[in-house]
């Protein structure tokens, strides 16, 4: 949807001639009651539930949305009772208007020139967006981590639009840890070669490595200590055994395969790992190399290439001393997630959503008083947190819900013992699962 005139922002610029990409699940009702809005977090889109098809009719592949565990029909958020709506916020890359987009005054890219956005800025923008979509009140507004604290500035900013505000993995600030780990993740995207000051779309380049160091940073605090040794703990990333032994060229130790006497292959080039002989004990073969790296050339005399060569002490370690190799499972893994988000998202986007998290905190205007700052709300609550979330701890969710219990506000409030971290607003989990259904069928009326 596009909107001509400019929206005030809370740096004191403004935007004008945007556009906002929203998606919609089930029917509004008659007297357009039944509306949830979904807010999203740093790196989800518009696109919450449901899958895409190609022209065919096929389902495109990974095209399910973020939260497709939790709405849906017959879902938590039933999308044959509600009308549900997802948003992407301004300053995002998928589809609404970003730094990837052109600036209407110049022409050019906005790139850095996009104008700074807060939580309240994009509050602002979906009430705009419901106005347009003849919405007045909201059965509910449900978000998590960022997403819950747009949920949360919905029920300040506009406490006559909304009846319910589920509030899940979130916080009413950000902790001094939670903004040192976004400023690192910012230092990596902005000191790349190729960020060029936020202008690299201009150039046609892109700060790909800095992106990458940013989610793996920000990767880590999503995943709960437990999650992490249980799923990777110290594994090796395909562990080799080789010999020490100065003749072996230095790109990459040759190794013997079994049961083949005189083969070899680059350390690295095959799953399995494959052991080496002691030095003194290597068959009587040299190496030349190739175009298609080293071969083994006989050394031995005319005859005796085929004879079964004895394989004698395997190597005591299995690291490959390297500083820049990959030499665990969790490496690996985090380098995999820091490239693959590299490919699709913006860095000025990812600036830009860190700095509002960090500017987010509804207290500042009462002198930190969270208590005075959500006086103003009216809405029914749901908090919901987990116990293995450190990033997001279910003490800053019982900041909120002290707050509103000083407020005598109506609220229910699930910790949910889960191992998985931050990212555990995301999955099935059948308790959080089971909250969020009984929540909705019990307390959201239409």
């Amino acid at each position: 949807m596009h909107f001509a005139a400019a929206l005030p922002l809370q740096s004191g610029a403004s935007i004008r001639a945007y556009d906002l990409s929203y998606e919609t699940y089930g029917e509004l009702n008659a007297d357009r009651s039944n509306a949830v809005l979904i807010c999203h977090a740093l790196n989800a889109s518009h696109h919450v539930a449901g899958v895409y098809c190609n022209p065919d009719g096929s389902i495109q592949d990974k095209s399910e949305g973020w939260w497709h565990t939790m709405i849906g029909p017959g879902k938590p958020v039933d999308t044959t009772r509600f009308f549900v709506i997802g948003v992407n916020n301004l300053g995002s890359c998928f589809g609404s208007t970003g730094p990837m987009q052109r600036n209407p005054d110049t022409g050019d890219i906005y790139g850095a020139d996009f104008p700074v956005v807060t939580v309240q800025d994009w509050v602002d923008a979906q009430a705009r967006l419901l106005d347009a979509l003849g919405i007045q009140t909201l059965a509910a507004v449900m978000g998590g981590s960022l997403g819950g604290m747009q949920a949360l500035s919905w029920t300040l900013q506009y406490p006559d639009r909304v009846r319910h505000a589920v509030v899940v993995a979130s916080a009413p600030n950000l902790t001094a840890e939670n903004i040192a780990f976004n400023e690192v993740a910012r230092r990596a995207i902005v000191t790349d070669p190729d960020f060029h000051g936020g202008h690299y779309a201009r150039l046609g380049v892109l700060p790909k490595r800095g992106l990458t160091i940013a989610r793996m940073i920000g990767h880590i605090t999503y995943l709960s200590d437990d999650v992490m040794n249980e799923k990777f703990g110290r594994k090796l990333q395909a562990p080799t055994l080789v010999a020490s032994r100065t003749a072996l060229p230095p790109e990459g130790a040759l190794r013997l395969r079994p049961g083949k006497a005189g083969s070899a292959a680059l350390a690295g080039e095959e799953e399995a790992p494959t052991y080496v002989a002691a030095p003194t004990a290597l068959p009587p073969y040299e190496a030349e190399f190739s175009c298609g790296g080293p071969s083994l050339r006989s050394s031995a005399p005319a005859g005796e290439e085929d004879a079964p060569t004895p394989v004698a002490a395997v190597a005591a370690s299995p690291f490959k001393y390297s500083t820049q190799d990959v030499e665990f499972q969790i490496e690996s893994y985090l380098r995999y997630q820091g490239d693959k988000f590299s490919e699709y998202f913006d860095a000025n986007t990812y600036l830009l959503i860190t700095r509002a998290l960090d500017y987010f905190d509804p207290a500042s205007a009462f002198g930190g008083d969270l208590s005075a700052a959500l006086a103003k709300a009216s809405a029914k609550f749901l908090l919901v947190s987990f116990t293995t979330d450190w990033r997001f701890s279910p003490a800053r969710s019982r900041e909120i819900v002290k707050a509103l219990l000083d407020n005598q506000r109506d609220l229910s409030y699930a910790e949910i013992d889960a191992p998985h971290g931050h990212d555990a607003f995301l999955l099935d989990d059948e308790r959080y699962m089971g909250v969020v259904r009984s929540y909705f069928q019990s307390k959201v009326a239409t």
